[in-house]
């Protein structure tokens, strides 16, 4: 879910959401809207949660036990599309979900630190995007639409050591765009001290579609050679992969940290 459906403060080449520009519409994406309440916007997410198992009971191909998951969520991802620390309410919003038991994982591409160091709720884990390993693969991939976007990237990063929450550092991957310099991705983690590092290959899906080629998908193998390299500079070991999702975890962790489980 997202409680930042149509603003962002970047239009990275890779994402799939639409941006503007992309459906013959255009909107001023740094204009912030008249913001819902948190409560609202967790009911709202589980009522739409139940809402799209709709005709799955009746089903009889449909897995009982996974139906019977799916009706009581536990996990909640604040990711889908947008920024969502440009959301007022974050803390607030987080602390809702945690009351009723939800875990809260949260995605944000970084550029705004300052949201993150008035965070009077963590997440239980946060996700930053760190995509490129220069200013200048930054601005060509990534497309800030914010002054300083590079620094204050960087600024969120100085500030992961000091969240307990577990941290991770996500880069997504195109052929010829942004997998290269990895002694400067190295020097990205080095700075932050993430508990797991997840480089993983673009998907050719969505609106991305727009702006990049099929032929800028990375396959695994290329994505673990990525991995590797960065390990050897980081000091991080391959703990985890997913070939079918061409992603690899890297961690000082001899195994990740499961939420939920019981």
């Amino acid at each position: 879910m997202t409680p930042a459906l149509f603003n962002c403060t970047q239009q990275c080449l890779f994402c799939w959401r639409a941006q503007s520009g992309d459906i013959q519409a255009t909107w001023n994406e740094m204009k912030l809207p008249p913001w819902d309440s948190a409560e609202d916007i967790v009911e709202g997410s589980i009522k739409e949660q139940l809402k799209i198992l709709s005709g799955y009971k009746a089903n009889p191909k449909s897995d009982k036990r996974k139906f019977n998951e799916a009706l009581h969520p536990k996990h909640v991802a604040i990711s889908l599309t947008g920024e969502p620390t440009l959301y007022q309410n974050l803390a607030e919003l987080m602390k809702r979900f945690h009351k009723k038991g939800f875990t809260t994982f949260l995605v944000t591409n970084g550029t705004n630190p300052k949201a993150l160091t008035e965070l009077e709720e963590e997440p239980t884990q946060l996700y930053v995007s760190a995509c490129a390993p220069d200013k200048t693969t930054f601005t060509h991939t990534c497309h800030p639409q914010i002054p300083k976007a590079w620094n204050k990237l960087n600024e969120t990063l100085t500030l992961l050591p000091s969240f307990k929450c577990p941290t991770v550092i996500r880069i997504t991957l195109a052929r010829d765009l942004n997998m290269k310099n990895i002694e400067g991705y190295a020097k990205l983690v080095q700075k932050a001290r993430p508990t797991y590092v997840e480089p993983k290959a673009y998907m050719h899906v969505g609106f991305s579609r727009l702006r990049l080629g099929f032929d800028s998908m990375p396959n695994h193998k290329e994505i673990k050679e990525f991995a590797t390299q960065l390990a050897t500079e980081t000091s991080y070991n391959i703990i985890n992969e997913s070939s079918d999702s061409r992603v690899v975890l890297l961690s000082r962790l001899q195994k990740a940290i499961r939420f939920g489980d019981g």
